[in-house]
């Protein structure tokens, strides 16, 4: 089965050459994110888990066009349809850095993204899954403050619910960008140890120049949430890892598909709640 997007700026970039078969199908971690660089600052666990090892492959997925990206300097007069291209651009960069196995870029708007009944999205979600089978997917979190960042993770939910088991993920992860998660319980967080290849995690948001240069220095912002994360996860331990990044686990959501989300999330806030009263009331 091969994989035909519906948009017309759509694409499926291969790194290495390979055929656009192969390299989905030998995919075992996929990142589906919102917006070109998302992908870099939430799922390097992912990305460093696939570099140089042979039988485990990264795809990354990217939903939006750029075309709303913020711009500044040298890129202060380019038109939506040059930024879409300067995106597009910096995204294949970063896929050849990381050396993922694939790189798509579906195109769509960020409005469109955002309408509960876009189903063209869902449907290229739900066979883009099927075909790569990876066993571990990232997206954004369900607490992100980012509105496109949610409806992807909504998206990317609905095409999983739609998914028989067994074409499904084992693992599905919701990441921190435009929120950090170092506010979940310690028992609710999944922390990823980002400490081997710092080197490649810099390289692969510098090459996002059109927003660093643009105006957001995404490249030190992330150097020290992750520094941060590996210092303050433990007040009375030394720290056990240089860098981190944490996320929640969404795999419930998807092997109950009656659960409801907004339920599920609000599960993770009320334990947050509960804790604070609870130290509080404590040395009140």
């Amino acid at each position: 089965m091969d994989m035909q997007l519906k948009n017309i700026n759509a694409e499926i970039f291969i790194p290495d050459g390979d055929t656009i078969k192969n390299a989905l199908e030998k995919t075992t971690h996929m990142s589906i994110a919102a917006h070109q660089d998302d992908i870099e600052l939430m799922s390097l666990d992912g990305i460093l888990k696939c570099f140089g090892v042979s039988d485990q492959w990264f795809t990354g997925v990217v939903v939006t066009n750029g075309a709303g990206s913020p711009r500044h300097g040298l890129y202060a007069a380019y038109t939506d349809e040059q930024m879409q291209e300067i995106r597009k651009k910096e995204q294949k960069k970063a896929a050849v850095i990381g050396e993922y196995g694939a790189q798509v870029l579906m195109g769509y708007d960020s409005s469109d993204v955002k309408k509960s009944d876009k189903t063209n999205l869902v449907e290229e979600l739900v066979e883009l899954i099927k075909i790569a089978k990876p066993t571990i997917i990232y997206t954004h979190n369900l607490a992100d403050k980012h509105d496109t960042h949610v409806a992807t993770a909504l998206r990317v939910i609905q095409a999983l619910r739609e998914l028989p088991k067994e074409d499904r993920p084992e693992k599905i992860y919701g990441c921190e960008v435009w929120r950090n998660l170092d506010w979940l319980l310690d028992e609710d967080k999944v922390a990823f140890d980002l400490s081997s290849h710092q080197n490649i995690g810099a390289a692969l948001v510098s090459v996002f120049d059109s927003q660093i240069s643009g105006g957001k220095r995404y490249d030190l912002a992330i150097a020290g949430r992750k520094k941060a994360n590996a210092t303050f996860t433990a007040s009375h331990a030394i720290d056990s890892a240089e860098e981190l990044s944490f996320a929640m686990d969404l795999t419930p959501l998807i092997t109950d598909t009656n659960l409801e989300i907004a339920t599920y999330i609000d599960s993770y806030l009320s334990r947050f709640t509960k804790d604070v009263k609870m130290k509080i009331e404590k040395f009140r």
